[in-house]
């Protein structure tokens, strides 16, 4: 019997040629993160524990991102706790804010997670790495302190579910439709504690920055992990990046999954989820008479440089709704970098956006913008529960960049095609 790629890292990651889900094992970690809001919790467990120095000074990264820059003094206090941890740990991999980026963006960027690793970090987004070919999941702060301590953690060895997506994708659909259809179909539990396996035409031609957005929001589907084999695309996207050996793992053919869903993506339209949850998805069509009062473009889920170009191909030359607030916020100091170099920033400024240094702020109703009483915000992030982004009757639709930017022009939810037409 085969192994698929998620089971053939967790087995090399334990020491032995083969495991088979449902097996317990206790597995090194190359790469353990948190950030300004678990990672406080995770030192105070290290501390707790007896910890003195992590187990590898260049195998744990710290990222200030969620409520950085600091918005009050408690979370200046959260970032202080991480720096102060840092430094006294000497951490290679700690972002102060003007260096740092949203931590599932930065990391794959600056070549800190390769095909191959095993990641565990203290954030259920963990699993975006995933599309680089490597395990990864997020874990609690307690099981993050013993992987700083010791370099290891336990898992109990998922199924996998094979996912196939046939056809060409049209010019509007983006990784995160796939992904919103994906889970529309199977639900918020359709994969729980399962590895979601993403594979086919659809994703073969799919960029990078397209299939980390799919496995960013596997956890949205109730995953364990989501993961797609390394091939081509995801060698041209580490090369330059890569700064030590790694390894490519793929599935056997005669891998068993747990089950094999397939999709025609040919005639796919652009979702919308719905609230209160990911798996309320319909086509953008079936939206188009919402009001609504804020869009965000950003986060782990959409605020790398390609969401940032699609959405500026569509409001280029418009001017945001006079009722609306746009709020732009690149992933990583090098995608707002990028951003400024090619005009995009002028862009959206020159549309009436407002353009934010990196932060996961609203996507989580932090700060940089929290939705008040009735407010609806169309979003390219991952969540949209019940008082996610604000009020608790305040509403998020979930929507890639090119209908959230279609959306902050016409002040409702709206297809991409109605602002550009069919010559896009």
């Amino acid at each position: 019997m085969g192994m698929t790629i998620t089971e053939k890292i967790l087995a090399n990651h334990a020491g032995k040629n083969f495991v088979e889900p449902g097996e317990l094992i206790m597995a090194d970690v190359d790469l353990a993160l948190a950030n300004d809001i678990t990672g406080p919790v995770a030192i105070e467990e290290f501390k707790k524990a007896g910890g003195e120095k992590v187990f590898n000074q260049e195998k744990v990264a710290l990222i200030p991102d969620h409520f950085a820059p600091n918005k009050d003094i408690k979370s200046a206090e959260l970032c202080k706790s991480l720096r102060e941890f840092a430094k006294e740990q000497n951490i290679l991999h700690y972002y102060e804010v003007g260096r740092m980026g949203i931590e599932h963006a930065l990391l794959p960027e600056q070549g800190i997670v390769l095909p191959g690793d095993l990641v565990i970090g203290a954030d259920s987004h963990t699993c975006t790495y995933g599309a680089l070919g490597a395990f990864s999941t997020g874990v609690g702060s307690t099981d993050l302190a013993f992987a700083m301590m010791t370099g290891q953690c336990w898992f109990k060895v998922p199924e996998t579910i094979k996912f196939v997506y046939y056809g060409k994708l049209n010019k509007w659909i983006t990784g995160k439709d796939l992904i919103l259809h994906t889970i529309g179909d199977i639900g918020v539990d359709g994969a729980l504690y399962k590895a979601m396996e993403f594979t086919g035409d659809a994703i073969s031609s799919l960029s990078m920055d397209g299939r980390l957005t799919m496995a960013n929001m596997a956890i949205e589907a109730g995953a364990k992990n989501g993961i797609i084999n390394s091939d081509d695309i995801t060698l041209e996207y580490i090369r330059s990046r890569a700064k030590r050996p790694y390894n490519i793992f793929k599935s056997d053919e005669n891998a068993k999954y747990a089950d094999i869903i397939e999709y025609n993506v040919e005639n796919m339209q652009p979702k919308v989820a719905l609230p209160h949850l990911p798996e309320n998805v319909v086509d953008v069509d079936e939206a188009s008479n919402i009001q609504i009062d804020q869009v965000v473009i950003g986060s782990c889920t959409n605020g790398r440089l390609e969401d940032m170009r699609l959405a500026a191909s569509v409001i280029k030359g418009h001017k945001v709704h006079p009722y609306v607030r746009m709020i732009v916020i690149p992933a990583t100091q090098q995608v707002y970098q990028e951003m400024m170099r090619e005009g995009i920033t002028e862009i959206f400024i020159e549309a009436g956006a407002a353009v934010s240094t990196p932060t996961c702020g609203p996507c989580l109703g932090g700060h940089m913008g929290v939705l008040a009483k009735g407010e609806k915000a169309v979003s390219t992030t991952n969540r949209n529960f019940v008082g996610r982004m604000g009020h608790p009757e305040s509403e998020v639709y979930l929507a890639s960049p090119l209908v959230a930017a279609a959306s902050a022009i016409k002040g409702r939810i709206a297809h991409p095609k109605e602002v550009v037409g069919d010559d896009f």
